[in-house]
């Protein structure tokens, strides 16, 4: 079996389509909402991303065949006056888990913020998602806080239309 990890190229016709078949996988799961990528996304999301500068997407192949993704957007942290990056989305094919494509992953993803000058990395996780928590936390993650007695920080969103 090999495994491939590719940082994917926008302008490639089928680094485009297996992001988008990826990322929509992901979609349809309860841990990523369960409900499939607009027709909008899907026309659009690739287009929309060759054109960002602080954004890239990691794609893993498993001999030849797309199965796993991580999107990465670039933040910063005022305190560290540093780059940061944020894996924003993280998603295995079923029939790929338990063969450590996340952790390969995610060790790609670090490999290309320290070469960006990052300072960390951040990424959000649902409370219940156990399974994503623990192989977060054999990766190096923890909760977010600044002081034990104020507590772990909060995720939050205010839609906008």
């Amino acid at each position: 079996m090999t495994i491939d990890l590719i940082k994917a190229d926008y302008n490639n016709e089928q680094h485009s389509k297996d992001l988008i078949m990826l990322l929509n996988a992901y979609a349809l799961e309860p841990m990523g909402g369960g409900e499939a990528l607009s027709e909008n996304v899907r026309k659009n999301l690739v287009v929309t991303l060759a054109k960002r500068k602080d954004f890239f997407t990691v794609l893993c192949y498993v001999d030849g065949e797309p199965a796993g993704i991580i999107n990465c957007i670039e933040g910063f942290s005022t305190f560290s006056c540093k780059p940061l990056i944020n894996i924003h989305d993280c998603g295995v094919l079923a029939k790929f888990r338990g063969l450590g494509i996340s952790l390969k992953m995610f060790a790609e993803v670090e490999k290309i913020a320290i070469e960006r000058g990052c300072c960390k990395l951040t990424l959000e996780v649902l409370q219940g998602n156990v399974v994503a928590k623990n192989a977060y936390k054999k990766l190096g993650f923890s909760g977010y806080e600044l002081d034990p007695t104020l507590g772990h920080a909060l995720f939050w969103e205010k839609k906008l239309k």
